[in-house]
């Protein structure tokens, strides 16, 4: 039976349900879910152009699956990575220590300086030793453990070790979990179940419904599909033929493979950037 649902983790889908101003009332919802708090929910959002300029040429592009602020100008990044990426803690820092500094003005006092969350759902496992699925990073003191340096966390959504079945969803976290691994195979049954009374989740659903894309979105879609497929089974085939000497030389090649047909599927040289690791100039040089 084909699925009526699309993959929430591809690009276009993703940014549609989570980086649209159509959908920002389940942008909301799910920052709300995913950082359950006492007191001052967030109750709106701005979004922001994802794509950070370096301040020097020689230094990359940052690409931003969704950057958003709320009322009070904390900035929130929710990535979503399919892509095998060894390099992706640190990737992650990155992009929030250039969110923050990118608040600097000429006129700006550094006590004004706003928080940075970075949210993460990989379809990966980055903490094999960590037996959760979801993650909550924050700096805190190394002999009080107390939370002195407030302006950055980091949260991480591992599906690779999420197995919850739909009667066994009891929390928001959880059937958010679901929603992004199962979704494309989710029945109708199972969605009743899995919805509840909570509208949102039945809109992230609907968002998903093959049926409210054009075909050229579907060719996009399928477009991402192919590639990222291309891209975690060359990774893979390589990783199985376990050469450690030239080991490097040998994935810039594979990558350069890859970025060639992801230029051929129609993606542009800043996503190909994105899911590579190779430079823009790399990239151009390779698809001469």
């Amino acid at each position: 039976m084909i699925s009526r649902f699309l993959n929430p983790k591809n690009d276009l889908t993703f940014k549609r349900i989570f980086g649209s101003e159509q959908n920002k009332d389940i942008l909301i919802h799910f920052l709300n879910d995913m950082f359950v708090r006492s007191t001052n929910p967030i109750e709106d959002v701005e979004f922001i152009n994802p794509i950070k300029d370096p301040e020097r040429k020689e230094l990359r592009v940052s690409i931003i699956d969704v950057l958003c602020k709320d009322l009070e100008g904390n900035k929130f990044i929710i990535e979503m990575q399919c892509a095998k990426d060894t390099g992706y803690i640190k990737r992650a820092q990155y992009y929030a220590s250039r969110v923050y500094c990118s608040q600097r003005t000429k006129d700006f006092e550094y006590k004004d300086l706003k928080s940075v969350t970075f949210l993460a759902i990989l379809d990966d496992k980055i903490f094999p030793d960590k037996k959760e699925y979801m993650s909550y990073h924050v700096m805190l003191d190394q002999h009080t453990y107390e939370h002195d340096l407030q302006d950055f966390s980091f949260s991480f959504l591992e599906l690779e070790k999420f197995n919850k079945k739909p009667h066994e969803l009891k929390t928001m976290i959880e059937k958010w979990a679901y929603f992004f691994k199962h979704a494309e195979d989710t029945t109708p049954e199972e969605l009743t179940q899995i919805i509840g009374s909570d509208s949102i989740i039945e809109k992230a659903y609907e968002a998903l419904s093959q049926y409210n894309y054009s075909f050229e979105e579907m060719e996009a879609y399928d477009n991402f599909e192919r590639s990222l497929d291309a891209y975690n089974t060359l990774l893979e085939d390589r990783k199985a033929e376990g050469k450690a000497e030239g080991l490097a030389e040998g994935e810039y090649k594979e990558k350069i493979k890859i970025a060639k047909e992801m230029k051929t599927d129609g993606m542009d040289n800043k996503k190909i950037q994105r899911y590579t690791g190779l430079s823009i100039e790399e990239i151009k040089k390779a698809c001469m």
